[in-house]
């Protein structure tokens, strides 16, 4: 095998500064493209490939992905991303008072960076490949393609394969690229980059750059180059354990079902519950989470016994999945237990008040694949009543509303997931529809977040899939208020954490009034106004069932969960109040109807489940898009009926 020295020797005739030899800088980024293609004879299509499967071609100003990765090329150097960057050092617990996740990295503990995996370390040899400076790799996106490029082609001559102007013969190179060192994962990463190639792209970057990649559908990558150096042969056979589609790379690591003490000596265990489902309770709810932690530091966690559980872990670099609870147990992952019950939890390698620890496509194209998987294996609809984000799970009482998490945040892209979950948001009624569905142009729409760091400065612009709400028909009109999450009556904010005055993509909502270039919906109880012009819709009308108070009713109670009523409960299992949240449904109102279900209570104090105890009532409750997280109502409060159009 070539040492990475001699490599070099051989690409030294082949570097590139960014610039020509007449000193001028390529015209566009795809320009950019073609000439490292050129120059380290790498396919061009193959190039733009792996780029897109890392970062969508998008620069993101040169800050660094979750996992460390600069640029389009995503060259990581995960020693300077934890120094430079204190979302990655300290998690956002700051951010997010979520002082239950012990995140915190310590910045003079970072490791020395040849103690770092070489997947967090290919920016430092691309330097050395390119003899560009490290700093520009990170900061400049034609530096920065050249350097994955090289490494590229490093790559091929490692594995004894000669330049090609044949993508096909480039697929072990690519497997390769993202470090994962794993043969299931190397491949799965390069079936994605092929299967983007065939199909073709095309893209206006976070920079305003158009960047096209024409598809090729003939062809057909050597997949056999998967087998050679540096990578661990992949098992013979998946571990039984897992719950994955085919065309993921899935392992087992177990979150540990196990007693302890605690400090009093009193009996305790963790970190989730056996169960039987769905033949004991269906799966309502997949709920998409960021882990606000490392790749490294999610996995120690999730096998704490004292800490709390999900089911599916999501590493950024390269889409890999870890499963952690098998989906018939119930994880503890939700913070409402009647949620956790009914539902699967995804975590994916993230950090919500860090727009620019961006996420890879990578990671959205596998998770995509995930929830398909489990949707389809449990029937659950795909749609945003059903695949919800954590930051839509409701509080159980009042008292918990201000204590809920925010994840995965406004700077998730709803849309894209949906596209490629084969679902995306259309309009489905006339402009006149009663139900709309928020759908901002993710790229474009950047509204103006505060608080993502201690410094008091705005967050760097970013897209986002999320409307901000008014009280009036006016960016200068307060936002809207939101009683439990403030319960003081205080003003909702641009806090990038603040979900009190917030839509996201793909929420549907029944529309209260329009003016001119602004729609009001019925938003916790109140008309909330969001800027929808015709020429740059941040909505599109819908079709679907409306709740509202049934004629003569008064305001209609809210609840945090659907349980049973207590004549429900068999002998030995307390009875659970059904507390209503700060919100009613007042007369005049309507709101999305999402499902339909009977109260249930998942009773499981025990570690033996032998002693738990599924209780089912009469009780029937509505899902309904009360604000921007779900909330219930009993079915006999309100009345249903079709949106009018």
């Amino acid at each position: 095998m070539l040492t990475a020295a001699s490599v070099a020797a051989l690409l030294l005739p082949l570097l590139p500064a960014t610039a020509d030899a007449g000193g001028r800088e390529p015209d566009s980024l795809q320009e950019a493209f073609a000439r490292a293609a050129d120059r380290y004879q790498v396919p061009e299509s193959v190039l733009l490939g792996v780029s897109y499967l890392q970062s969508r071609w998008d620069g993101h100003r040169g800050a660094p992905s979750v996992s460390g990765g600069y640029g389009p090329m995503h060259l990581t150097d995960a020693r300077t991303a934890l120094a430079e960057d204190p979302h990655h050092s300290h998690g956002a617990e700051d951010a997010r008072g979520d002082t239950a996740r012990e995140t915190r990295r310590v910045a003079d503990a970072l490791p020395d960076p040849a103690d770092l995996p070489g997947r967090l370390r290919t920016l430092e040899r691309a330097a050395e490949l390119t003899g560009l400076d490290e700093e520009e790799l990170r900061r400049d996106p034609a530096a920065n393609v050249a350097g994955g490029a090289a490494l590229l082609a490093a790559t091929q001559r490692e594995l004894g394969l000669p330049p090609s102007d044949d993508p096909a013969q480039w697929y072990g190179a690519v497997a390769r690229y993202p470090g994962s060192g794993n043969a299931r994962a190397a491949g799965v990463f390069a079936d994605e980059v092929f299967d983007v190639i065939r199909k073709g792209q095309r893209r206006t970057t976070d920079s305003g750059q158009r960047v096209v990649l024409e598809g090729d559908p003939d062809l057909a990558p050597r997949t056999a180059q998967l087998d050679g150096p540096g990578l661990r042969p992949a098992s013979p056979a998946r571990d039984g354990r897992v719950e994955c589609p085919k065309s993921v790379s899935c392992e087992w690591i177990p979150a540990p079902y196990e007693e302890y003490a605690n400090p009093d000596g009193s009996p305790n265990y963790g970190n989730h519950d056996k169960a039987d489902r769905p033949a004991s309770q269906k799966i309502d709810y997949i709920v998409v989470h960021d882990t606000e932690a490392t790749w490294d530091t999610t996995l120690s966690l999730v096998q704490n016994p004292k800490y709390v559980s999900w089911h599916y872990s999501l590493r950024a670099s390269d889409g890999h999945i870890a499963q952690h609870v098998p989906t018939r147990d119930v994880g503890w992952h939700a913070g409402n237990w009647y949620v956790n019950a009914k539902s699967v939890g995804l975590e994916h390698e993230g950090f919500l008040t860090a727009p620019d620890a961006w996420y890879t496509e990578a990671m959205y194209r596998t998770s995509a694949r995930l929830v398909r998987y489990l949707a389809h294996r449990y029937d659950i609809p795909l749609d945003r009543q059903h695949i919800i984000g954590h930051d839509n799970v409701p509080g159980v009482t009042s008292a918990h509303i201000p204590g809920m998490h925010t994840d995965p945040g406004p700077y998730w892209d709803w849309q894209h997931y949906f596209t490629l979950l084969g679902a995306p948001f259309h309009p489905t009624a006339g402009p006149g529809s009663e139900l709309v569905t928020i759908r901002p142009d993710y790229d474009e729409h950047k509204p103006l977040y505060t608080r993502c760091d201690a410094s008091g400065q705005p967050c760097p612009p970013h897209g986002s899939g999320a409307v901000r709400l008014h009280t009036g028909p006016s960016a200068d009109a307060p936002l809207v208020k939101d009683a439990g999450l403030r319960p003081g009556g205080a003003d909702s904010t641009t806090g990038v954490n603040d979900t009190g005055a917030r839509a996201s993509t793909g929420q549907r909502y029944a529309v209260a009034e329009r003016r001119g270039e602004w729609t009001a919906i019925w938003y916790l109880g109140q008309k909330a106004w969001f800027h929808n012009p015709a020429g740059a819709p941040t909505a599109v009308p819908s079709r679907g069932l409306v709740v509202t108070p049934k004629e003569g009713a008064g305001p209609v109670p809210v609840y945090g969960r659907a349980y049973p009523e207590a004549s429900a409960y068999p002998e030995g299992v307390p009875a659970q109040a059904i507390s209503p949240l700060p919100y009613t449904v007042e007369a005049g109102q309507a709101y999305a109807l999402g499902l339909r279900t009977k109260g249930e209570y998942y009773y499981a104090k025990t570690f033996d489940p032998a002693n738990h105890v599924v209780v089912r009532g009469e009780e029937e409750y509505y899902q309904i898009q009360l604000g921007h997280r779900v909330a219930f109502v009993k079915a006999a409060d309100v009345a249903v009926r079709p949106a009018r159009r």
